[in-house]
Protein backbone atom coordinates (compact mmCIF):
# COMPACT_ATOMS: atom_id res chain seq x y z
CA UNK A 1 0.00 0.00 0.00
CA UNK A 2 3.27 2.29 0.58
CA UNK A 3 3.92 1.85 -2.54
CA UNK A 4 0.60 3.21 -4.11
CA UNK A 5 0.67 6.21 -2.30
CA UNK A 6 3.93 6.85 -3.47
CA UNK A 7 3.17 6.28 -6.94
CA UNK A 8 -0.01 8.56 -6.15
CA UNK A 9 1.55 10.71 -4.81
CA UNK A 10 4.67 10.99 -7.94
CA UNK A 11 1.69 10.77 -10.42
CA UNK A 12 0.15 13.46 -8.60
CA UNK A 13 2.95 15.94 -8.51
CA UNK A 14 3.27 15.11 -12.14
CA UNK A 15 -0.01 16.17 -13.07
CA UNK A 16 -0.05 18.99 -11.42
CA UNK A 17 3.52 20.00 -13.29
CA UNK A 18 1.96 19.08 -16.70
CA UNK A 19 -1.14 21.60 -15.84
CA UNK A 20 1.14 23.97 -14.44
CA UNK A 21 3.39 23.95 -17.82
CA UNK A 22 0.17 23.92 -19.81
CA UNK A 23 -1.31 27.01 -18.73
CA UNK A 24 1.79 28.52 -19.71
CA UNK A 25 1.67 27.22 -22.92
CA UNK A 26 -1.96 28.38 -23.44
CA UNK A 27 -0.60 31.54 -22.44
CA UNK A 28 2.16 31.80 -25.07
CA UNK A 29 -0.03 30.51 -27.98
CA UNK A 30 -2.89 33.68 -26.88
CA UNK A 31 -2.37 37.36 -27.02
CA UNK A 32 -4.48 40.31 -26.61
CA UNK A 33 -4.27 43.32 -29.19
CA UNK A 34 -5.72 46.59 -30.17
CA UNK A 35 -5.06 48.21 -33.20
CA UNK A 36 -6.08 51.76 -34.62
CA UNK A 37 -7.10 51.84 -38.37
CA UNK A 38 -6.90 55.38 -39.89
CA UNK A 39 -9.28 55.74 -42.80
CA UNK A 40 -8.66 59.24 -44.72
CA UNK A 41 -11.16 60.33 -47.58
CA UNK A 42 -10.61 62.67 -49.68
CA UNK A 43 -12.33 65.84 -50.61
CA UNK A 44 -14.03 66.66 -53.69
CA UNK A 45 -13.58 70.26 -54.91
CA UNK A 46 -15.00 71.87 -58.29
CA UNK A 47 -15.32 75.50 -59.50
CA UNK A 48 -18.13 77.18 -61.49
CA UNK A 49 -16.90 79.48 -64.19
CA UNK A 50 -19.97 81.75 -65.56
CA UNK A 51 -18.51 83.81 -68.05
CA UNK A 52 -19.97 86.00 -71.63
CA UNK A 53 -19.60 85.69 -74.69
CA UNK A 54 -16.73 87.46 -75.39
CA UNK A 55 -14.79 85.39 -72.44
CA UNK A 56 -14.55 87.80 -69.36
CA UNK A 57 -16.26 86.69 -66.25
CA UNK A 58 -20.04 87.63 -65.61
CA UNK A 59 -20.31 90.98 -63.98
CA UNK A 60 -20.66 90.27 -60.53
CA UNK A 61 -22.72 93.35 -60.13
CA UNK A 62 -25.26 91.95 -62.69
CA UNK A 63 -26.68 93.40 -65.74
CA UNK A 64 -29.87 95.55 -66.81
CA UNK A 65 -31.95 94.02 -68.84
CA UNK A 66 -35.46 94.63 -71.05
CA UNK A 67 -37.81 92.50 -71.93
CA UNK A 68 -36.92 90.24 -74.96
CA UNK A 69 -33.10 90.31 -74.59
CA UNK A 70 -30.31 87.26 -74.14
CA UNK A 71 -27.93 87.80 -71.94
CA UNK A 72 -24.89 85.75 -72.24
CA UNK A 73 -24.14 83.66 -69.43
CA UNK A 74 -21.74 80.82 -69.89
CA UNK A 75 -21.89 78.73 -66.91
CA UNK A 76 -19.18 75.25 -66.89
CA UNK A 77 -17.81 73.50 -63.59
CA UNK A 78 -14.66 72.84 -63.17
CA UNK A 79 -13.09 69.96 -61.17
CA UNK A 80 -10.19 70.94 -59.56
CA UNK A 81 -9.02 67.92 -57.01
CA UNK A 82 -7.35 64.81 -57.76
CA UNK A 83 -10.71 62.31 -57.74
CA UNK A 84 -13.41 61.77 -60.48
CA UNK A 85 -17.04 62.96 -59.54
CA UNK A 86 -20.71 63.05 -60.83
CA UNK A 87 -21.94 66.57 -60.59
CA UNK A 88 -25.36 68.00 -60.43
CA UNK A 89 -26.23 71.71 -61.54
CA UNK A 90 -29.61 73.44 -60.08
CA UNK A 91 -30.41 77.26 -61.19
CA UNK A 92 -32.44 79.01 -58.65
CA UNK A 93 -34.51 81.83 -59.92
CA UNK A 94 -35.54 85.01 -57.62
CA UNK A 95 -36.91 88.52 -57.88
CA UNK A 96 -36.00 90.47 -54.84
CA UNK A 97 -34.94 87.69 -52.69
CA UNK A 98 -38.35 85.44 -52.94
CA UNK A 99 -38.54 82.61 -55.07
CA UNK A 100 -39.42 82.88 -58.69
CA UNK A 101 -39.94 79.67 -61.09
CA UNK A 102 -38.20 79.92 -64.31
CA UNK A 103 -40.91 80.04 -66.38
CA UNK A 104 -42.03 83.61 -65.10
CA UNK A 105 -38.78 85.11 -66.46
CA UNK A 106 -36.16 82.88 -67.75
CA UNK A 107 -35.33 80.53 -70.68
CA UNK A 108 -32.29 79.30 -70.63
CA UNK A 109 -30.95 76.54 -73.16
CA UNK A 110 -29.28 73.84 -71.50
CA UNK A 111 -28.13 71.05 -73.16
CA UNK A 112 -29.75 67.67 -73.45
CA UNK A 113 -27.27 66.00 -74.60
CA UNK A 114 -25.44 66.21 -72.11
CA UNK A 115 -27.47 67.18 -69.05
CA UNK A 116 -30.34 65.30 -67.73
CA UNK A 117 -32.94 67.08 -65.29
CA UNK A 118 -34.27 64.91 -62.48
CA UNK A 119 -36.55 66.85 -59.61
CA UNK A 120 -34.54 70.16 -60.35
CA UNK A 121 -31.79 69.07 -60.93
CA UNK A 122 -29.69 69.16 -64.31
CA UNK A 123 -27.55 65.94 -63.73
CA UNK A 124 -24.08 65.80 -65.91
CA UNK A 125 -24.15 62.40 -67.41
CA UNK A 126 -20.78 61.59 -67.42
CA UNK A 127 -17.74 61.96 -64.91
CA UNK A 128 -15.66 64.72 -64.22
CA UNK A 129 -12.24 63.99 -64.26
CA UNK A 130 -9.62 65.94 -62.27
CA UNK A 131 -8.92 68.97 -64.60
CA UNK A 132 -11.69 68.48 -66.76
CA UNK A 133 -14.27 70.82 -67.21
CA UNK A 134 -17.80 70.22 -68.01
CA UNK A 135 -19.47 70.93 -71.42
CA UNK A 136 -21.70 74.52 -71.03
CA UNK A 137 -24.65 74.46 -68.28
CA UNK A 138 -26.62 76.80 -70.81
CA UNK A 139 -24.91 80.01 -72.60
CA UNK A 140 -26.84 82.37 -72.62
CA UNK A 141 -30.49 83.58 -70.51
CA UNK A 142 -33.35 84.73 -72.24
CA UNK A 143 -36.00 87.24 -70.48
CA UNK A 144 -39.19 86.14 -71.48
CA UNK A 145 -40.79 89.43 -73.03
CA UNK A 146 -44.45 88.81 -71.94
CA UNK A 147 -43.69 87.88 -68.86
CA UNK A 148 -41.67 90.48 -67.63
CA UNK A 149 -43.69 93.52 -67.36
CA UNK A 150 -44.17 96.99 -65.35
CA UNK A 151 -44.24 95.10 -62.57
CA UNK A 152 -40.79 94.39 -62.56
CA UNK A 153 -39.69 97.23 -62.84
CA UNK A 154 -36.79 98.69 -60.48
CA UNK A 155 -37.04 94.92 -59.09
CA UNK A 156 -33.66 93.06 -59.00
CA UNK A 157 -34.20 89.15 -60.62
CA UNK A 158 -31.88 86.66 -60.00
CA UNK A 159 -30.46 83.88 -61.66
CA UNK A 160 -28.00 81.69 -58.85
CA UNK A 161 -26.12 78.46 -60.13
CA UNK A 162 -25.89 75.83 -57.72
CA UNK A 163 -23.56 72.32 -58.00
CA UNK A 164 -22.89 69.64 -55.64
CA UNK A 165 -20.73 66.69 -56.50
CA UNK A 166 -19.98 63.26 -54.93
CA UNK A 167 -17.58 61.00 -56.10
CA UNK A 168 -17.44 57.93 -58.29
CA UNK A 169 -15.16 55.62 -57.80
CA UNK A 170 -16.59 52.89 -55.98
CA UNK A 171 -20.03 54.70 -57.13
CA UNK A 172 -21.23 52.97 -60.23
CA UNK A 173 -23.79 53.66 -62.25
CA UNK A 174 -25.23 52.59 -65.28
CA UNK A 175 -26.15 54.13 -68.83
CA UNK A 176 -25.42 57.77 -67.98
CA UNK A 177 -27.91 57.61 -65.24
CA UNK A 178 -25.79 59.80 -62.87
CA UNK A 179 -28.83 60.73 -60.88
CA UNK A 180 -29.07 57.33 -59.33
CA UNK A 181 -25.57 57.70 -57.85
CA UNK A 182 -24.99 57.19 -53.80
CA UNK A 183 -24.86 59.94 -51.89
CA UNK A 184 -26.40 63.32 -52.98
CA UNK A 185 -27.29 65.53 -50.35
CA UNK A 186 -30.76 66.47 -49.52
CA UNK A 187 -32.10 68.99 -51.81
Amino acid sequence: MRKFKIRLAVISVIAVLISLFMQETIAYYSTIGKSENVITSGNLKMMIHEKTDQGTEFPSEGVYIMPGDIVSKAVTVENICEHPFYLRVRVVFGVNSEALSAEDCFKLNISEDNWQLVDGWYYYRSVLQPGETSPLVFSHVEIIGDKVDKSYIGKTLTLTVDAQAVQSENNPVSGGETFRAAGWPEA
